[in-house]
């Protein structure tokens, strides 16, 4: 590109001007200027920073040598208005600035392209942002544009003598901007070391924010890929076979049926025909299909290569700091991000993949189509990309599920009429005569007034209930099973086969957090050469020496902080549920002494509790989380992958035990430890523990788990994933208005894409996201005994969530990092532990808290007919209400007949026989037969399960031959394309009637790149050889 050398003279005019740009590209640098590894902390000398004295003076020529920025310089020296400026200078100098004055008109050419630099042909690939604020105000009010050329360019435009560095007296503030300062210079100038170019905002206002874009040159780019290996297509193309005949037919039928469900967005990876991939590498130009150097690397990938170089680019003057996340961690830079591709609303016909993704899935009105899961991973990588992988299957598989539910549902509509117990419960002829529910103020009551609980349990207890149990274990499996078969078809597809280097890599880059606490360390225990030696450490290896690591005795601290806070976590999760109960007991008294609510003090009891269970969970979801991630940072792990780990599992225990120990306590002990009439447990003096409903307590789990998941869903949706992030945006809007007091107002007509994606939410990972549907996971499948339309829930909430994180992704978060990741990591895991507890779960729903059991064992052993006629009379048991504790009878009784017995549900003996009120021969029979069900049934789902696991494969049959067929297309490929070469270079040069040389311009298509043929143009305005 020949423009920049053109900008140089208009450019040099304009030096002193206030406002406007600063460019900074690179000059020819020798080979031996760049190093193999650019932006290695090892290759650059730590005392470098330090070895300049003070900043060039006015009319100082051009900076001649490569190294860290002075104090006062921007990312460049000054220069004397009558230097010469163009090809000539540009070879003599290692950095050149171009100021262009904010106040002349750029050209609308210019305006039109909001993702690249001034010169509208370099593209910015990354963005680094900063807040400054201008030294010494109060001395130079009045006069911007001067303070401007002092602090930015370290000159002093039009008064050479005013504002000097030895002029202002610097506060404990001035002085830490001022070292903020020369840190982002030394950063910026090792950036372009590494061959970036940058171009930046002049600091024109007392204080605001700059960004610093970033462009990557094609020599960049390439050897980054080939660093990186970085698997790109290649000329050859081969097609997809779909197996045998048969299966090709049904997948074009399936295609064809479901060609309205598609999203209208261009197939990135072709069903049909796939390019052969190959890493990188600059050797093997000749195998690469490159049309355009400018496109080849899409903006994904271009960003990546950027933050790859950004993470291991080191500052000297910052304490030897390790990329751009511990500046960031230190206030250097507020934040760094790529950019989006443009606007998702704009109104003109130009189409990028921001505003596609917003049209086909990003909007509510297209919650009926299919992700478009190769333009997802294209735009945000293959970590997002996965995620919304997962989440689709996960929310397809909720279909079956919920069908099924629903027809178990409907099955105990259908049969509630021929439901024997709760016919007998609400035949007012039985006349059960139940003991009273509390003391001194209950009385007593006939169990036919309970007749609307035990219609509605039956809803929800019947035998389809644990066909339901057994089929929801199986669907686990199968989800699991298929989202591992997906997982590999993606990956090939993907060209994610082989990245272990990559995650290797990964983990060479330690936390910023770890890196203080190994100095702190350094500097607590070691002597002055020890200092000396963390100071000037210029190892060739990007590992620290075993010395400077932390042990297990560095961070026994903070296990120790750990293991304390989340056992009190548990203990305070475990507490409030108790209180809750003490709340439901006491209540549940003190409405039993007024007539006008003691009709309704059961159903008025749960609701409330249910309501106050369900507000704590949410309030506790949200302060696990922020505890979770301080244990997480006390314990300092080492790499990001590392801390993500470890955070996860933390949050996951925590938010585990707040949204299920409500549950678990409803299903599994409440009414388990109440006593009898008579010798009744009491929580306190007068208060005795709360008993299940006459039918079960399977009704009021039912209650408690919809109101908890349906609360938690619809609340942490609408206002945690909706709202919080609109008060954030608005807040920071506020705050940008308020504290911009020089606007410029041609600017905020038409921002940037930069400020535009500033003012979103930075993106914070995918923790959320997942943890979210991890706990609607335990919903569906832990308790799914007693609430079969879990499924039907979790599935319209998630139609809904997958729009809403989309949106999000796409409108309201900046641009993340493209991550390249195989699998969904230590998820996949955690789901899998869920789905095998929900198999004992659901055994013990199924065999303890319902009457399945019990009905069972009375069918097919006490029954004189072998029907459940007598069932109710059966599991009640008697007590003489004379035996009752004095103190304890109810108080003016309102009970038409003398009472002389009254039936409480347990199986125990009766007044009469000769052991009274001890348990009788059918409880013990009836708990042999619970505890033989929970055996038989976990070890039957488990086979079934295993059995499935066994017969599914993780890998498809077509993706392994296809992934076969590949290695055997690419080996013959480079055979022909060596044969190919060889061939052109033997043979003997034919000249063309135009004096042309053919097999010279052949092999010259197939030179590597950066060995730039005579008479090429050189990328983006800046010169560089082939290193």
């Amino acid at each position: 590109m020949e423009l920049a050398p053109r900008r140089h003279k208009p450019a040099q005019k304009r030096a002193a001007a206030a406002g406007g740009v600063c460019i900074h590209t690179m000059a020819t640098p020798r080979p031996r200027d760049i190093p193999l590894l650019p932006g290695s902390p090892r290759r650059l000398s730590p005392q470098a920073g330090t070895r300049e004295g003070q900043g060039p003076k006015h009319g100082q020529q051009y900076l001649q040598t490569p190294g860290p920025r002075a104090p006062g310089l921007q990312g460049s020296s000054s220069r004397d208005p009558g230097q010469p400026c163009g090809p000539e200078s540009a070879r003599s100098s290692s950095v050149i600035n171009n100021y262009l004055d904010a106040n002349e008109p750029v050209s609308l050419e210019a305006r039109l392209s909001r993702m690249h630099f001034h010169d509208n042909q370099r593209k910015v690939d990354y963005v680094l942002a900063y807040h400054y604020r201008k030294r010494g105000m109060h001395l130079a009010q009045g006069f911007p544009g001067h303070s401007l050329a002092i602090v930015s360019n370290g000159e002093t435009g039009k008064e050479p003598h005013a504002g000097g560095p030895g002029d202002i007296e610097l506060g404990p503030l001035d002085a830490l901007e001022e070292e903020r300062k020369e840190q982002r210079e030394e950063f910026e100038h090792n950036l372009m070391e590494a061959g970036l170019e940058l171009e930046k905002d002049l600091e024109s206002k007392s204080q605001g924010s700059v960004f610093v874009r970033i462009h990557a040159p094609w020599q960049v780019l390439a050897r980054e890929a080939e660093f990186l290996k970085i698997k790109v297509p290649t000329k050859k193309m081969y097609e997809i076979k779909a197996g045998g005949s048969i299966a090709k037919k049904f997948s074009a039928a399936l295609q064809k049926l479901s060609s309205p469900l598609q999203p209208r967005v261009p197939e990135h990876s072709n069903n049909k025909m796939k390019n052969l991939s190959y890493p990188f590498s600059r050797e093997k130009m000749y195998l690469y299909n490159i049309q355009e150097k400018d496109t080849f690397f899409d903006n994904a990938t271009r960003s990546r290569i950027v933050h790859e170089i950004l993470k291991r680019t080191a500052c000297s003057r910052a304490n030897n700091t390790m990329g751009i996340n511990s500046l960031i961690a230190n206030n250097i830079y507020e934040a760094a991000y790529p950019l989006h591709d443009g606007e998702y609303n704009s109104p003109e016909d130009d189409m990028n993949d921001r505003k596609l993704l917003y049209q086909e899935w990003a909007r509510y009105g297209v919650f009926y189509k299919f992700q478009p899961i190769d333009l997802i991973r294209k735009y945000f990588g293959e970590k997002i990309g996965l995620y919304f992988a997962w989440l689709g299957l996960y929310t397809s598989f909720l279909i079956p599920s919920s069908v099924i539910g629903v027809i178990v549902f409907l099955y105990g509509c259908a049969t509630i009429e021929e439901d024997i117990p709760s016919r007998e419960m609400c035949d007012q002829q039985n006349a059960f005569i139940m003991c009273p529910l509390c003391d001194k103020s209950c009385d007593y009551w006939n169990l036919s007034s309970a007749c609307g609980t035990a219609r509605a349990s039956h809803l929800f207890d019947n035998p389809a209930t644990v066909f339901f149990s057994i089929f929801m274990a199986l669907w686990a499996t199968m989800f699991l099973e298929n989202w591992k078969r997906l997982q590999m078809r993606l990956g090939y597809f993907w060209d994610l086969t082989g990245i272990e280097e990559e995650e290797e890599r990964a983990q060479e880059h330690s936390r910023p957090e770890y890196e203080t606490k190994v100095r702190e360390k350094m500097l607590k225990e070691s002597n002055k050469s020890a200092v000396q030696k963390l100071e000037t450490n210029t190892t060739e290896s990007g590992h620290e020496d075993d010395e400077d690591k932390l042990t297990w005795k560095d961070r026994f601290p903070g296990y120790l902080m750990n293991f304390a806070s989340i056992l009190f976590m548990i203990a305070l999760t475990f507490s409030i549920v108790f209180g809750v109960i003490v709340y439901r007991i006491t209540t549940a008294a003190a409405l039993s002494l007024n007539k006008a609510t003691r009709s309704n003090v059961r159903v008025t009891v749960t609701a409330t509790a249910v309501i106050i269970n369900l507000v704590v969970i949410l309030i506790l979801d949200e302060i696990y989380g922020a505890v979770a991630k301080w244990l997480t940072k006390i314990e300092v792990p080492k790499t990001e992958q590392t801390f993500e780990e470890r955070l996860i599992l933390k949050a996951f225990l925590l938010k585990f035990v707040n949204a299920y120990s409500p549950i678990f306590y409803v299903a599994f002990f409440k009414g388990r430890f109440v006593g009898r009439p008579g010798s009744y447990v009491y929580v306190f003096d007068g208060y005795r523990m709360e008993e299940c409903a006459p039918g079960g307590c399977l009704m009021e789990l039912c209650i408690q788990l919809s109101i908890i998941m349906l609360g938690k869903q619809l609340i942490q949706n609408n206002i945690f994933e909706i709202g919080v992030p609109k008060l954030k945006k608005l807040f920071r809007k506020l705050k940008d208005e308020t504290e911009a007091g020089e606007t410029d107002s041609a600017h905020s007509k038409h921002p940037e894409q930069w400020d535009l994606d500033y003012s979103l939410e930075p993106y914070t990972g995918l923790t959320p996201e997942y943890m979210e549907m991890i706990i609607q996971f335990g919903f569906v499948t832990l308790f799914v005994a007693s609430f079969p339309l879990a499924p039907v829930f979790a599935l319209l909430n998630n139609v809904i969530e997958v729009r809403l994180d989309a949106k999000k992704f796409v409108t309201e978060l900046r641009r993340p990092d493209a991550v390249r990741t195989k699998d969904i990591g230590i998820w996949f895991d955690i789901l899998s532990g869920i789905g095998k507890f929900s198999v004992i779960s659901n055994a013990f729903v199924i065999a303890i808290t319902s009457d399945f059991i019990p009905r069972l064992v009375y069918q097919y052993s006490y029954s004189h007919n072998g029907t459940l006629h007598g069932f109710v009379n059966h599991t009640l048991s008697f007590f003489n209400v004379s035996q009752l504790k004095e103190g304890t009878q109810p108080e003016n009784s309102q009970f038409d007949q003398e009472v002389q017995f009254c039936r409480f549900k347990d199986y125990r003996e009766p007044p009469w026989a000769p052991n009274p009120y001890e348990f009788s021969k059918q409880y013990w029979f009836v708990l042999s037969a619970r505890l033989a069900f929970v055996i038989i049934f976990q070890n039957l789902v488990m086979f079934l399960s295993v059995l499935v696991d066994w017969m599914i494969p993780d890998i498809p049959t077509d993706i392994s031959d296809q992934i076969k067929k590949e290695k055997s297309l690419l080996v013959d490929f480079f055979l022909k394309e060596e044969h190919e070469k060889l061939k052109l270079m033997d043979e003997p040069p034919l000249r063309s009637p135009g004096g042309g040389d053919r097999s010279r311009s052949r092999a010259a298509s197939s030179a590597p790149s950066g060995q730039s043929q005579p008479g090429s143009v050189m990328s983006s305005g800046s010169r560089h050889t082939n290193v």
